[in-house]
């Protein structure tokens, strides 16, 4: 949780901040000195400071000094009765994130300390993802969220991971099917080997097994050379069939042949080749109504699903749109060497109610023209209720889906939830503790 370190060497003003901090659902560490903020600063601290100007020791523009050389990007609030013109340029020069003069308002010292977390937050997940770039993925990092629907999907994945069931991902478009596949091979024992994904639906059908199986030289009037197909290219890693529902009927039989028996046969051989790996596939259709309308062979079908992950729709995982989008616009600003605008909690909390049929495909695209200017076009169609249960229970989870996402917009502060959401302190609190939601599962680290 971001922490505002507050430094005055006054101690009626000290608590006078407190207060008004306190009132505002923000944690803060209070300082008689600079030196003392000072030796609680790191790169990876979440927090920002606010100090004096005028101060024995070390005033308020030799502590942002120090505190630029630890951390350029750290923000510094200055704050000053004796402020002039000339100062505040010069402090805003050497870095400070702004400059308040006494006597100032609650409101504006609120106003300006949450907008310096926001900025440092950014910072922090810019950091964290360009130190993530060339690693394996995580867990974490690759399935981000808090929602029940999300937290099952994850201990699912890290159970599965670590066993050689060969595994089948259905869900919609857009619901990240790829990223869990990826997810499967990097947890797994086979990590430190080859990852081979392969688009059913990209690859042309005359040319299909020569991409799977391989061909020896003389197959046919062009293969000068011997060829190893995806298959083989993956030895002792992991195969990913994406849009498997695209194999034709024929291809399927190979395919069901190189599973059961661990071996496929190169075009124009007649030498069988042993197969060690894990089958990852994957389908946004209903295998079983292909089945039924003899497009995809069962027996495939049961072979494929030993183990089965269904990945639940972003309107199954409301709660967890605002940290997606953050994440996104993060993202988009990385690669395209921008600086990520601040997202107002408002256009937040629309994001976070609007319906997004194309998933995180469709969020990650509109985080995107956010990154790049664009105006979004946000649909105000209601996501489709789920018949055949009672009315209760659909009001429930519809009141939890409404309240986590103004809580994730709002980074948790509950103040600033329940004056969005028009209704008292208590209600609120009611409300959280009858639908099992917790303010610090909404409180953004960094």
């Amino acid at each position: 949780m971001s922490v505002v370190l507050f430094v005055d060497d006054e101690e009626h003003i000290r608590l006078a901040a407190a207060q008004a901090f306190e009132l505002n659902d923000l944690e803060a560490e209070l300082f008689e000195n600079g030196l003392d903020a000072l030796a609680r600063i790191d790169e990876q601290l979440d927090a920002v400071v606010v100090t004096d100007v005028k101060m024995p020791s070390i005033g308020g523009l030799e502590l942002l000094k120090s505190i630029r050389e630890l951390d350029p990007d750290f923000p510094v609030i200055l704050v000053s009765g004796h402020g002039d013109i000339p100062m505040a340029v010069d402090s805003m020069r050497i870095g400070a994130y702004d400059f308040i003069e006494k006597p100032f308002s609650q409101k504006h010292l609120i106003d300006t300390v949450k907008r310096a977390q926001d900025k440092r937050r950014l910072t922090l997940e810019v950091r964290s993802l360009k130190a993530s770039l060339t690693g394996k993925s995580t867990l974490t990092g690759s399935l981000p969220g808090k929602s029940p629907a999300i937290e099952k999907l994850k201990s699912k994945v890290q159970m599965l991971a670590e066993l050689e069931a060969d595994i089948l991902i259905t869900g919609d478009t857009g619901t990240g099917k790829d990223t869990v596949a990826k997810l499967l091979h990097d947890l797994s024992p086979r990590k430190n080997a080859e990852f081979v994904s392969i688009n059913c639906a990209a690859i042309p059908k005359d040319l299909l097994e020569l991409e799977l199986f391989g061909h020896e030289a003389g197959a046919f009037p062009s293969a000068t050379t011997s060829r190893y197909g995806k298959f083989e290219y993956a030895r002792g890693g992991t195969v990913f069939l994406d849009a498997v529902d695209m194999l034709p009927i024929e291809t399927q039989a190979k395919l069901l042949h190189a599973i059961d028996k661990r071996t496929i046969t190169r075009l124009g051989s007649n030498q069988p080749v042993e197969l060690d790996v894990k089958f990852i596939t994957a389908s946004h259709l209903d295998l079983k109504e292909l089945i039924r309308q003899d497009k995809f062979r069962s027996d495939l079908y049961y072979r494929l699903a030993k183990a089965e992950i269904l990945l639940p729709d972003l309107d199954d995982r409301r709660e967890d749109i605002p940290a997606l989008f953050q994440k996104f616009v993060v993202e988009a600003a990385l690669r395209h060497n921008k600086d990520a605008p601040e997202i107002e909690p408002q256009l937040l909390t629309q994001i976070a109610t609007a319906h997004w049929p194309g998933n995180l495909r469709e969020l990650n695209i509109a985080a995107e023209r956010f990154v790049l200017g664009i105006d979004l076009e946000l649909g105000h169609e209601l996501p489709v209720i789920q018949t055949g249960k009672p009315l209760s229970e659909i009001m429930a989870e519809q009141e939890r889906a409404i309240i986590a996402s103004v809580l994730a917009a709002h980074n948790g502060s509950l103040r600033e939830t329940y004056e969005t959401l028009q209704i008292s302190r208590k209600a609120l609190y009611e409300k959280m503790q009858k639908l099992d939601l917790k303010r610090e599962d909404f409180v953004k680290v960094g």
